[in-house]
């Protein structure tokens, strides 16, 4: 089993006897929103220590994510929604995620009914790495102190997470979101390891696109991105072939839209991609998202837009 929904699937599988952390396993606990090179190093720990005790990589994460739970709509956009986080984790090395939900009765567990439920009882954890600056329950009352102390007593140990720096600079996912909302997608992608892609399902949309010659694969963003504007792009297909193309990311104000979205108008492609996923990847800023003055200077620009694409491309 690779992903465990929620404390009371966890427990269940105890009593059962089916979990397959029935041995314990070695554990980390963090947002891991974009799974950058500094969570890459945390879960390096991980898997060598897990390695070292014959035992499972544990990932534990949060959803809604704490900050999206207090602040709302204010809270940063995401870089990476649950889906891609749990495959990039994976791909990472991880055995197993733990998705907790995180909500009013979660935020009120105590710090020691935290350590005792989720970590000794659920989990048997035998090794947990954390950042010293980690904190946790009610309040925020526990912290790497408490952890040290109990492990003691309870038989697992306590690792510090290493700091990685790129270029100087300490490596997090807002420093990511501020390289891309900065459109410096080169630094975003030595952030993160990888250039900056989200993926999401393809919907039905008002078949604007269509009508004006440049019809799109439209992917509704549940939150706002990061990114705002018209890019060139590549998307990988569902069966696994990669398409060049240009795309808009934003709110779309000439046609008045209210929800974020993506749509991708991809070259030399026709099919149908409706109700399947598309991991869009991208490449090079062309401009800002604008509004303007009717349908017709909108048809104009996006037939440039095509051709600056097409341009950027034949350079690289």
């Amino acid at each position: 089993m690779r992903l465990i929904r929620g404390l009371a699937n966890l427990q269940s599988l105890s009593r059962q006897g089916t979990s397959p952390l029935a041995s314990g396993c070695v554990a980390t606990i963090g947002n891991f929103d974009g799974v950058h090179v500094g969570h890459r190093a945390i879960i390096n720990q991980v898997c060598d220590k897990a390695r070292e005790l014959k035992l499972p990589g544990v990932a534990i994460v949060f959803e809604p994510q704490p900050r999206e739970f207090f602040q709302g709509d204010d809270a940063p956009p995401r870089l990476s929604d649950f889906r891609e986080k749990y495959r990039l984790l994976l791909d990472a090395g991880i055995d197993t995620v733990l998705c907790l939900r995180f909500d009013e009765q979660f935020r009120s567990y105590s710090a020691m009914g935290f350590i005792n439920d989720l970590l000794i009882q659920g989990l048997g954890v035998r090794h947990l790495v954390v950042g010293d600056d980690f904190r946790f329950g009610c309040d925020r009352a526990g912290d790497f102190e408490l952890l040290q102390r109990v492990g003691q007593e309870c038989s697992f140990s306590v690792e510090n997470t290493r700091t990685i720096t790129v270029d100087g600079e300490r490596v997090s996912s807002t420093l990511v979101r501020e390289s891309l909302a900065a459109n410096q997608l080169a630094r975003a992608e030595s952030l993160l390891g990888r250039p900056y892609a989200i993926a999401g399902k393809v919907i039905y949309g008002r078949q604007l696109g269509r009508q004006i010659g440049a019809p799109t694969a439209n992917i509704r963003l549940k939150r706002q991105a990061p990114l705002r504007g018209v890019y060139v792009v590549q998307a990988e297909l569902p069966d696994g072939r990669l398409c060049d193309g240009v795309a808009n990311i934003g709110l779309r104000p000439t046609v008045d839209g209210r929800q974020p979205s993506l749509e991708v108008h991809l070259f030399d492609f026709a099919g149908t991609l409706y109700g399947q996923r598309l991991r869009v990847t991208f490449r090079h800023p062309l401009r800002d998202e604008v509004k303007f003055s009717s349908v017709d200077a909108l048809k104009a620009q996006i037939a440039q837009d095509m051709v600056d694409a097409r341009q950027w491309l034949a350079g690289h």
